[in-house]
């Protein structure tokens, strides 16, 4: 039966592929709401991952009054609330407005900005990109140009660690020698700017983006779906960059690696995991309250579906003591555990297009997974919603019963085997390392 199911492979590299959308984006927003089988879903655009404690109390009082109880963190580092009422689009709105989290209505799902969560914190980056970010947000607020962009186009600003430039962004702005690197898509080639000129270039490299797409007609959400020549793309950069009075040289992005914070005490902070992204009001309250006490100000959403929680004025035994606290609310502290390898999407019965309820076969097979070269992501269906940049093994339900375990490593060709039983994913994985598929 599994060798007969049709789940297509995703593709082996990150090359720019031509894609026609005969249809607008229907990216859910704060203020476009989604129709979902568990009610109507709000996606809250949070740059950088960075809320102020006032917003995080908005965010958990929204969740247990309009929504379902809970806060879904995204792999773009935002958030979610699923379970709203159809009639609570006001209501929520105000709720928002009312604490910063919506600076333009006109911009509400253009704000995709993801960036290195640990910047200023640990010193592990060349440079603090919290200036930047903040440029950023407030360039693309103030852009008509922007407003055509796809609620699916991406923003990452790197502080030269290599974390949050290895996720497939449309417009990666890096710490680099002498500046700032300037990358589109998952082209290796960039620009050298002055770091001073970041936030500038990068919003100048999706008006170029923007401008190319018009000219040729096509309608495409992401970078890498123009399918035309790169110099094409690359001239209209240089000449955005140019009219905005930015000096940029060629130069090589070079490599990175999308890891995120470990569970645990990191420099300055604490950082925690939620399991397959979902964090109670109580788990929610309780990082409001470390973050409180170690007088940091704010919570940082990772990408990963993490959290970070600044610690400069903590003790060491205050640090210790918040991180037992956050433990004992279930989530995530130690950094052996297999969870920050596992990911899933909604899943049954949240989603009607799922084929399976993934999150309780995840959970019930995260034992497993310590036997897994990579990081798992199990998807109800072949769309794989949410599913993270990067290499890692593919959990896909079938639409007859099931799963298939794709391997997808960059460059290298797919591999697949079935799961008919998730209780024996460790079976799976080792006959998926031993194939020759």
């Amino acid at each position: 039966m599994l060798a007969a199911m049709s789940t297509p492979p995703l593709p082996s590299s990150p090359q720019a592929t031509a894609v026609s959308r005969d249809r607008g984006d229907a990216c859910p927003g704060a203020l476009r709401l989604h129709a979902a089988d568990d009610g109507a879903l709000a996606r809250i655009r949070i740059p950088g991952g960075v809320l102020g404690l006032r917003q995080a109390e908005a965010l958990a009082d929204a969740a247990r009054h309009l929504g379902d109880g809970d806060l879904h963190l995204t792999s773009r580092g935002n958030v979610q609330l699923r379970g709203l009422r159809d009639s609570c689009g006001a209501e929520l709105a105000g709720l928002l407005d009312s604490v910063g989290l919506l600076p333009s209505h006109a911009h509400d799902r253009v704000r995709n900005i993801v960036a290195s969560p640990l910047s200023g914190l640990d010193g592990g980056g060349k440079r603090d990109v919290r200036p930047w970010l903040e440029s950023l947000d407030t360039a693309l607020c103030r852009s008509e140009a922007v407003r055509e962009l796809s609620g699916r186009f991406l923003f990452a600003l790197d502080d030269g660690r290599g974390d949050v430039a290895a996720l497939g962004a449309d417009v990666t702005v890096r710490v680099a020698t002498g500046g700032a690197l300037l990358g589109l898509g998952s082209a290796g080639e960039g620009w050298l700017v002055s770091a001073d000129d970041a936030a500038r270039a990068a919003l100048s490299a999706a008006e170029a983006f923007l401008d190319v797409a018009r000219q040729n007609g096509v309608q495409v959400w992401r970078v890498d779906e123009l399918g035309i020549e790169r110099d094409t793309l690359a001239r209209a950069v240089r000449r955005r960059l140019s009219a905005a009075g930015i000096a940029c040289v060629e130069a090589s992005r070079g490599a990175a690696r999308a890891e995120g914070p470990r569970p645990g005490v990191i420099g300055s902070a604490l950082s925690v995991h939620a399991p397959l992204g979902r964090v109670t009001t109580a788990q929610w309250r309780e990082l409001i309250r470390a973050a409180a006490r170690a007088q940091g100000g704010e919570l940082r959403v990772t990408p990963w579906r993490g959290i970070v929680v600044p610690t400069p004025g903590a003790s060491a035994a205050d640090t210790a003591d918040a991180l037992d606290r956050l433990a004992d609310t279930g989530l995530v502290t130690d950094a052996s555990s297999p969870w920050p390898r596992v990911g899933a999407c909604i899943g049954r019965p949240g989603c009607g297009r799922s084929h399976s309820d993934v999150r309780t076969d995840a959970a019930r097979a995260v034992a497993a997974v310590g036997r897994s070269r990579l990081p798992l992501y199990w998807s109800g269906c072949e769309r794989r919603c949410g599913r993270p940049h990067g290499d890692r093994i593919d959990v896909v339900a079938a639409p007859d019963g099931g799963y298939h375990l794709t391997e997808t490593v960059r460059d290298r060709p797919p591999r697949t085997v079935p799961l008919n039983d998730p209780a024996r994913l460790g079976t799976a994985l080792a006959t998926l390392t031993s194939s020759a598929v």
